[in-house]
């Protein structure tokens, strides 16, 4: 298995930066992997810094808009039926719903950084009708950091680049719990100013 995931992610990344957005559009394989394997081939010399991130950036939204479209016209009954093919579970449905409703609009950005609902949070503001222009930048303002972070950290590891997972753990695990917390003070400040 690790065999032909490194595979597709050679062939993939190997169509340099245009790769990198197919890659991130497409998440056959995790973000993280395509993103620091990206890192990792400019270490070699073979892409860009500037380009990977505008091409990591460009595919980790538009994966982002079509769960967001998804949403917006196929609603929750199709997300059921269909979520199951392009990896989208009903409990990550159910999650991001809850988020969504919860916290609103704000949770598009820090939801990024938090395993889980990561992926699956465009969905319940595609069905709650989210401004597509707010939505567009909460994703974006999320996504540019992840895909610099996960390119740096690639390109620093170079050929060791596939210990991603464990280098990273301690940066993912402290941007969820920075996000989280963040979350919570704007959640309070809303309830507090609800209350004025």
């Amino acid at each position: 298995m690790k065999e032909m995931v490194l595979s597709l992610l050679e062939w993939i990344v190997g169509l340099g930066h245009l790769g990198i957005a197919l890659g991130l559009m497409v998440e056959v394989i995790p973000s993280e992997l395509v993103l620091s394997y990206a890192g990792y081939l400019i270490s070699q010399g073979h892409l860009s810094f500037a380009g990977s991130v505008i091409a990591g950036t460009i595919g980790g939204t538009i994966a982002q808009l079509f769960l967001y479209w998804m949403g917006y016209y196929g609603g929750r009954p199709f997300l059921e039926k269909y979520g199951k093919y392009i990896l989208i579970s009903q409990k990550q449905i159910d999650l991001s719903e809850s988020w969504f409703e919860k916290y609103g609009n704000g949770v598009i950005f820090f939801a990024r950084f938090i395993p889980v609902v990561r992926h699956a949070i465009s969905i319940p503001a595609g069905i709650a009708k989210m401004s597509f222009s707010k939505f567009t930048i909460y994703t974006l303002l999320a996504i540019i950091p992840w895909s610099i972070l996960f390119i740096y950290l690639g390109s620093q590891l170079g050929s060791n680049w596939e210990d991603i997972k464990t280098i990273a753990a301690p940066f993912t695990r402290g941007i969820a719990i920075g996000a989280i917390v963040i979350l919570f003070i704007v959640i309070i400040f809303k309830v507090r100013k609800g209350k004025k």
